[in-house]
């Protein structure tokens, strides 16, 4: 009898593990439309210049702006990768710009310039960890850091969230948009 139970059981958990994984496993169409992807030569082009991959590019994009170039946030950050002003100034100063004015992150392609950019330095400070790198672009170095020094993970919930939703659009859009984000 007891083995009769337990083979139910386990019948039903690797079924009840069949029915998540049918559900979560989205088709290729569904998830080109719950994530859409514009301004695919931008993203290559900028991704290639900062030794990027054009998915994280497309994934930190969508996360921060679903690709609208004239978006803004409540704190003041602005265009498709949702940069502050302040932060576009020292990156514009850093690349050689001489003549900075906020309207210029709603070009889509001075934004994603400035983007590439910034998350490329991110990576080279924290070592290409990629989480604490996108850590940093959601709550900012100085927390990064000053938690780093603590010997504590994440202390945002918010930023938790963030890099999580930024690495599964990752995956998305390189199974999604293989083609268009390598140029084929």
């Amino acid at each position: 009898m007891k083995r009769l139970v337990l083979a139910v059981l386990l019948v039903a958990a690797a079924a009840g593990g069949v029915a998540a994984w049918v559900v979560t496993a989205q088709p290729e169409w569904y998830e080109r439309i719950r994530y859409p992807l514009r301004y695919e030569a931008i993203v290559r082009t900028h991704a290639r210049n900062y030794d990027l991959p054009p998915a994280l590019l497309a994934a930190v994009i969508y996360t921060e702006s679903k690709f609208d170039a004239s978006a803004r946030s409540d704190a003041g950050a602005v265009g498709l990768m949702q940069l502050l002003p302040e932060t576009a100034q020292g990156i514009a100063t850093r690349t050689g710009g001489h003549k900075f004015v906020v309207g210029d992150l709603l070009d889509p392609e001075i934004n994603v310039r400035y983007g590439s950019w910034y998350l490329r330095n991110l990576l080279n400070r924290y070592d290409d960890d990629l989480p604490t790198a996108l850590a940093a672009y959601h709550a900012g170095q100085g927390n990064v850091d000053a938690w780093r020094r603590r010997g504590v993970g994440v202390q945002f919930p918010e930023t938790r969230s963030y890099v999580k939703k930024v690495l599964h659009a990752e995956e998305v859009y390189a199974d999604a948009y293989a083609d268009e984000l390598s140029g084929a």
